[in-house]
């Protein structure tokens, strides 16, 4: 009896031991953790939006934000952050949208779209992204992404046919999936910029 007693407290020991540790290294963890995601998103947006000095996150309503979005259609994406970005003068040249898409070939992808205040999409940049290697993670490559860059349209399509025009995406070869979820999240934050803030594309 005093054997298992003994045991039980010993594990009781351990269990309580290792909790507190592991709230040690939570705690130390926590805040670098923070620290490199937040670094991750701001170069993102300056790459994005190079013309910007500054960035200032704007509220929005994610509820209806999210009924914009399905009712565009774009129902596997959903609005994170945005941002809007100002020049050394304070004059509001643009926006960073943040979107994450679920229709991603192995799960999600988190991904940033500079847009100027002309409507202009100024660059697309991977927050994160987790598709096969040699395939779909030729997303995050600048000859898929500049196709997007410096095009002022209503929203892309994803074409396996090479089809031409300033709208047109060519597909990554064997990742139609990915260049579909990068191209609807794009859509999706054109949608947002051209209904929540004001904006219009240039015909």
């Amino acid at each position: 009896m005093n054997k298992i007693i003994k045991n039980t407290l010993i594990l009781t020991a351990i269990t309580v031991v290792s909790g507190l540790l592991l709230g040690v290294v939570y705690n130390v963890t926590k805040e670098p953790i923070a620290q490199a995601q937040e670094n991750t998103k701001q170069e993102a947006y300056r790459a994005v939006l190079a013309d910007a000095s500054s960035f200032e996150t704007l509220d929005f309503d994610a509820e209806s934000t999210l009924s914009l979005l399905t009712e565009n259609g774009y129902t596997s994406d959903t609005i994170t952050e945005v941002a809007e970005g100002k020049d050394n003068s304070g004059e509001t040249i643009g926006y960073v949208i943040s979107v994450q898409s679920s229709e991603a070939y192995d799960g999600t992808l988190d991904l940033s779209v500079g847009i100027a205040t002309d409507g202009t999409v100024k660059g697309v940049e991977m927050l994160s992204i987790s598709e096969t290697a040699g395939l779909g993670m030729k997303a995050d490559e600048a000859e898929f992404k500049d196709q997007y860059k410096d095009k002022n349209v209503e929203n892309f399509t994803v074409t396996k046919t090479g089809e031409d025009g300033d709208n047109m995406i060519d597909a990554i070869s064997g990742a139609t999936i990915t260049s579909n979820a990068v191209t609807n999240a794009v859509n999706s934050a054109l949608v947002y910029y051209q209904n929540e803030l004001g904006g219009e594309v240039n015909e």
